[in-house]
């Protein structure tokens, strides 16, 4: 654990699931009363930021002391968000895969997706649930431009780009779902802990 500022610290995790499920413990004991001084909860690949603490070494040595279940799923606000399967990537992925097309959409639509950080760009959610036997490589040359809304994989993850960017994931698919919007509250559609479902959208 490693201080952060006067009031902050940055708890290390031994793994993902790990920070996934420090980060659901902290908003539970939060919800429940726990540290009503802490203003900010931030996770990433394995590590949670905590931030607004009165005592942070007190605060340490608590979290030091949990013993953390693991993430349960469900557990989460699901969005259904509608796909077409129509990225440049489709083909060479399901090669990756040995599956047809069709099959690799039947595969993303049947996964229970997590976003577990969020980060990258205003919007962009990482997303975790494909198993270990479907990860794929970055592509060994980025794109200068990634549609906005693009759905796409690199590693471990899932990802929705919500504007137009550069990036180096395999493109699979694409949605109209708006995935930030400043005007909305929260901007962002998807926030850490929220279970995620692609649906299959007509072209």
């Amino acid at each position: 654990m490693l201080a952060m500022g006067r009031g902050a610290v940055l708890v290390e995790a031994e793994d993902g699931e790990r920070a996934q499920a420090l980060h659901a413990e902290l908003l539970r004991r939060r919800a429940a009363g726990e540290f009503p001084e802490v203003r900010e909860i931030v996770p990433a690949a394995r590590t949670v930021l905590v931030g607004g603490l009165a005592d942070p070494r007190a605060f340490a040595a608590a979290v030091s002391g949990w013993d953390v279940p693991p993430v349960e799923a469900g557990g989460g606000e699901l969005r259904e968000i509608p796909v077409r399967f129509d990225g440049p990537d489709v083909a060479e992925v399901a090669a990756l895969w040995s599956v047809t097309p069709d099959e690799l959409a039947g595969i993303v639509t049947a996964t229970p997706f997590r976003v577990v950080f969020c980060g990258f760009a205003p919007g962009f959610a990482y997303l975790a649930g494909l198993p270990p036997e479907l990860h794929v490589p970055r592509r060994p040359t980025p794109r200068t431009a990634v549609p906005a809304g693009s759905l796409a994989l690199a590693g471990p993850y899932g990802g929705l780009y919500p504007r137009s960017s550069p990036g180096g994931w395999q493109l699979i698919g694409t949605t109209d779902a708006p995935l930030w919007d400043p005007a909305r509250d929260p901007a962002a559609l998807l926030s850490p802990g929220t279970e995620v479902r692609f649906t299959g959208a007509s072209r």
